[in-house]
């Protein structure tokens, strides 16, 4: 079988096509002949190799967390999925055992870790990880959902947010950001957008953003929020300075939830504003598989209709990654391999 593999942690130009042995699998996996994959944030920094989970000895590597497709053949013990089925993914992996998967939430999980193997005609995949797909929801569709989609529920879901609520999405253009914009509308929850990009805000506004900032430096986003008003919530995909950029704006009791990194691993905050202002600020990993199947039954309902920025066949995975890197989407990179 192809793979889109890491071969060099150089960027883009590192991704080669390999022949591997197409995999078997064991008791309580699935084999699933890939139909589309989509590209994260997290794929990219490996890549470039700044992430500590894989070196070069690690090479070479295939990345791929969102998987959609059907399957090919189970192993022993699987009950819940045959051949033939079409699913996706849930790239949750977890222990089965610490207090958090025995009790919830699973993404919790002492051991958490993430599947990777997803960009390959074929992926071997733990069974009981895998949603089944309803009629009219197909591959491409399918594989935006997770990460980004999963992600930007569960941040919304730990905000606690209610209809009505304002909410501070920064850079909200990025894969995080336009799903917490369409899931917001969904929600009946208002939105204030920013994006250094103003054709990229526009295209927001038929996403569902209600208020769209223009700009990156946190002291020119601080006033023009607050021109709006104090969100009730701030969904913070980016970390860095952003980070005391959303305390400083929420309204007393206000809720931040931070999933990522993209604008800095560190932050800065005014901590007497934090306890005197009753303010939380909640770490948020992925989401758990229910979630997911939420997502899907959303999508299949006509409910929600996952951004999807422009598809590339397997051979050109490499070109994905560079038209992430160039910053350059709304939404949703997917690898497809009928290309």
């Amino acid at each position: 079988m192809r793979s889109a593999a890491f071969t060099d942690l150089t960027g883009p130009d590192g991704v080669s096509i390999v022949e591997r042995p197409t995999p078997e699998p064991g008791r309580g996996e699935a084999i699933v002949d890939v139909g589309a994959c989509s590209i994260n944030r997290h794929d990219l920094w490996i890549l470039e190799g700044d992430s500590a989970m894989v070196d070069p000895t690690d090479l070479p590597f295939v990345t791929g967390l969102d998987v959609a497709g059907v399957v090919d053949a189970v192993g022993a013990g699987v009950t819940d999925v045959a051949p033939g089925d079409r699913v996706l993914l849930c790239p949750n992996e977890t222990c089965g055992t610490c207090r958090f998967c025995r009790e919830g939430p699973e993404n919790l999980c002492e051991s958490f870790s993430l599947y990777h193997g997803g960009l390959a005609e074929s992926a071997r995949v733990d069974a009981d990880r895998l949603v089944a797909l309803p009629d009219g929801v197909d591959a491409t569709t399918a594989a935006a959902l997770p990460t980004a989609y999963l992600t930007a529920y569960h941040m919304l879901r730990r905000a606690e947010t209610e209809p009505g609520d304002l909410v501070f999405v920064p850079g909200a253009t990025g894969g995080v950001g336009v799903a917490t914009i369409q899931l917001a509308d969904l929600l009946g929850l208002r939105t204030i957008g920013t994006s250094s990009s103003a054709s990229k805000l526009d295209r927001l506004a038929d996403l569902g953003v209600d208020h769209t900032v223009q700009g990156t430096d946190p002291d020119d986003l601080r006033a023009a929020v607050a021109d709006v008003g104090a969100p009730d919530a701030v969904i913070n995909h980016l970390g860095g300075p952003y980070t005391g950029l959303g305390l400083d704006v929420m309204r007393r009791g206000g809720r931040m939830v931070v999933c990522g990194r993209t604008a800095g691993p560190t932050s800065e905050i005014d901590v007497p504003d934090l306890f005197l202002g009753h303010k939380r600020v909640i770490g948020s990993t992925m989401g758990t598989q229910a979630d997911l199947t939420r997502l899907v039954d959303l999508v299949a309902a006509g409910e929600l209709t996952p951004r999807i920025d422009r598809t590339y066949p397997l051979d050109r995975t490499g070109d994905a990654f560079a038209r992430m890197q160039d910053r350059d989407t709304l939404g949703k990179l997917v690898v497809t391999m009928d290309g």
